[in-house]
């Protein structure tokens, strides 16, 4: 190793200083990619995305482990307190003595502490929580614990989290709206129209009502209306209509036999491959509106469907519709429709005795980012 030069400086007032010079740091010149053998970058981007991989299990397992070891302290509160009858001020207690312990480490609050206890009494089987529960955040478990009535309903909601990749805040949304209760709700025709793999899918992505709760405190009263409002808010529109929409147009021309037509919304869904085109209504079904949307579906699949692509979906989204009509009106349609109401908000689904025990996202963000991580 070489030894750096002596040098002298001068500083500002003068005076001389000794020192050894720090050698010269020269970063490697990257080849020029043109000089690199065949097939270098597509090992180079296995590489990358091994690596990603790898850092992204690192993480999942991480939280796996804190997530089982919130499990089993709250275990551990839960069974000390039924055998033995330990009170609260054992939990303070054992909050001081946690962190005094491990100094380096966060979540050892008393807050915390009572999560974890009511985590363990919310699942009491551990397997659960290895399999699923243990693989979305713990900050998804306390939204689940704090906005979800039941077991089986938190499940579900930790299983969709895990298929979509919901945020806190979104799963939060979704609760709160009942996603639950609306998934696959809306009338169709789906089973007649398309093969069972298809239809079991399409059944499932429609839902019925839908929440706009975007909209403001007053009704639309023309479909323009109700259609400009859900371009403004696209974003939440889309988060609304769920998973796989891909926005495409609004008032889409289409030319047939020389009339124009314009159909209201029209999007591609990602995992059905399909073109899904919305119709709009401001006020109650009418058998009408099926014929007019079945129209559009026949203009669209021949004019812009892809060969690739599967038949194209209809929804129809009324303010207010009668079951029974509308199933006589989609009977004998071959085009896929569904039908489902639109709503501004939906709390009057939870029940009362909820609606003031629930505390709002903006408490759970509060208590998170404060010693609960």
């Amino acid at each position: 190793m070489k030894k750096g030069k002596k040098i002298i400086e001068t500083t500002a007032t003068g005076r001389k200083t000794r020192g050894i010079a720090k050698p010269e740091v020269v970063m490697p010149v990257p080849v020029n990619l043109l000089e690199m053998p065949e097939g270098y970058t597509a090992f180079f981007s296995g590489l990358k995305e091994r690596i990603t991989g790898e850092r992204i299990k690192a993480v999942l397992s991480a939280n796996s482990a804190m997530v089982l070891m919130y499990w089993d302290i709250g275990q551990a509160i839960l069974e000390r307190q039924q055998k033995e009858g330990w009170g609260a001020k054992v939990i303070d207690r054992l909050s001081h003595d946690l962190k005094t312990a491990f100094p380096e480490m966060t979540g050892f609050s008393p807050r915390n502490l009572k999560y974890m206890r009511k985590f363990a009494e919310s699942w009491p089987e551990r397997a659960i929580v290895q399999e699923v529960l243990a693989l979305i955040t713990w900050y998804h478990n306390l939204a689940l614990l704090e906005k979800a009535d039941d077991a089986s309903t938190r499940l579900w909601y930790a299983k969709k989290t895990m298929e979509h990749g919901w945020s806190r805040n979104i799963l939060a949304i979704q609760i709160e709206t009942r996603l639950h209760e609306r998934q696959g709700k809306a009338i169709n025709n789906f089973q007649a129209a398309l093969p069972p793999p298809d239809s079991d899918m399409a059944a499932q992505i429609f839902k019925d009502p839908y929440v706009f709760d975007f909209l403001g405190t007053a009704d639309p009263r023309r479909e323009a209306e109700l259609e400009q409002k859900l371009i403004d808010h696209i974003q939440k529109f889309l988060l609304e209509l769920g998973q796989g929409f891909a926005f495409v147009g609004r008032q889409v021309p289409l030319e047939v036999g020389g009339s124009d037509f314009h159909l209201d919304l029209l999007f591609y869904h990602l995992q059905l491959r399909c073109y899904v085109v919305i119709e709009l209504k401001a006020g109650r079904f009418e058998p009408g509106h099926v014929s007019q949307l079945n129209f559009y579906l026949n203009v669209v699949d021949d004019l812009l469907r892809h060969p690739d692509d599967k038949p194209s979906i209809g929804l129809l989204l009324v303010k207010d519709k009668n079951q029974m009509v509308v199933e006589y009106s989609l009977a004998g349609y071959s085009k896929p429709i569904g039908v489902a109401q639109w709503e501004r908000q939906i709390t009057q689904s939870l029940p009362e005795n909820l609606k003031s025990s629930l505390p709002t996202i903006e408490e759970i963000e509060a208590e998170l980012g404060g010693d609960l991580e």
